[in-house]
């Protein structure tokens, strides 16, 4: 439960995210540097946690020896990941682009079978490829039909390019996040604890986040004073608090395929956090109350989720054991 409840800290302060990016967007901001800076900014702050708990050296000695592999999860993890949210949050509302980052439930789901799982046997420890959870996969569809609920009526009012410009882009990030982070674990293997594998993530993606800016100052010219502030706000809430919440989430059921899907599934309360901040801050309109019932669906079908990704059979519990590393 507690791997459940960090997933849900973590959605809280990613949704800062989707409200801070549309907010800058509103403000006439670059997506382009709202991508930027926020990786830009955290590298200090994570530097000096890092420091203070004296794990710089060992995240350096660990990144040494894979410098290629860093470079390559890195850039999908995070440049593929937030540039692409970056770039929808100008053709569509945070609620409605956090709305459709939850098909990376399903497509956390459909990335089980390029991972492989260390099972205890009676013949010994042995490698098994995973497998799609169907079961848990299907309570995902709930939460999704909730996430339509949501969506429908500002769905309906919006054009077919901003449609696919506020939606593509989403859910490449939706495949990139989840498959950066994953191989990242498979990497470090349990050797580098949160903070060391955000800074190091950070710190190797910076080449494609520094070639983003050098773009940006041609094409949109220097970021305003708003949106380095509201950039530098979610560095430290989403960037850092949020990203390392939830790698410390997904780092305690590391071995099991099955509840890193459900950790990953708490990430469907974005979306109810997101429309909360744009009610308060950004004074969108209210709700329908079918979007009302939309949210009731979603949080139902995290609970059903988080128990059919829990739940196995009593034979099951005397044939196999998983061992927690990947």
């Amino acid at each position: 439960m507690r791997s459940i409840w960090l997933g849900v800290l973590a959605a809280l302060f990613f949704a800062f995210t989707f409200v801070l990016n549309r907010s800058m967007e509103l403000s006439g901001g670059s997506w382009i540097w709202s991508a930027s800076l926020r990786y830009v900014f955290m590298v200090p702050i994570l530097l000096v946690i890092v420091m203070s708990r004296q794990k710089l050296k060992p995240l350096w000695i660990v990144m040494k020896e894979r410098p290629g592999t860093w470079l390559l999860w890195s850039f999908i993890g995070f440049g593929l990941f937030y540039a692409p949210l970056c770039f929808a949050s100008a053709y569509s509302p945070g609620w409605l682009i956090a709305g459709t980052w939850q098909v990376t439930i399903i497509s956390g789901s459909l990335l089980v079978p390029l991972f492989t799982e260390v099972v205890q046997t009676v013949n010994g420890p042995v490698k098994v490829r995973g497998k799609i959870p169907i079961q848990g996969l299907m309570m995902s569809l709930i939460i999704l039909v909730g996430i339509l609920l949501m969506q429908n009526e500002q769905a309906q009012s919006i054009s077919t390019q901003d449609f696919l410009f506020g939606f593509l882009p989403v859910i490449i990030a939706s495949f990139a996040y989840p498959l950066g982070n994953r191989k990242m674990m498979e990497v470090c293997a349990g050797r580098l604890d949160a903070y060391q594998r955000v800074l190091g993530m950070t710190l190797a993606s910076l080449p494609f986040w520094l070639l983003l800016s050098l773009y940006g100052v041609f094409s949109a010219g220097m970021p305003s004073k708003d949106q380095t502030i509201q950039s530098a706000l979610v560095a430290v809430f989403s960037g850092v608090i949020a990203t390392v919440l939830f790698f410390k989430a997904t780092d305690q059921v590391r071995g099991n395929m099955q509840k890193l899907a459900t950790v990953e599934a708490t990430q469907s309360l974005e979306v109810l956090f997101a429309l909360m901040g744009e009610l308060i801050f950004l004074s969108i309109p209210t709700p329908s109350l079918l979007s009302w019932v939309g949210m009731f669906v979603v949080i139902l079908g995290m609970v059903l989720h988080s128990y059919v990704a829990h739940y196995k059979k009593p034979d099951q519990r005397l044939v196999s054991k998983k061992i927690d590393t990947v």
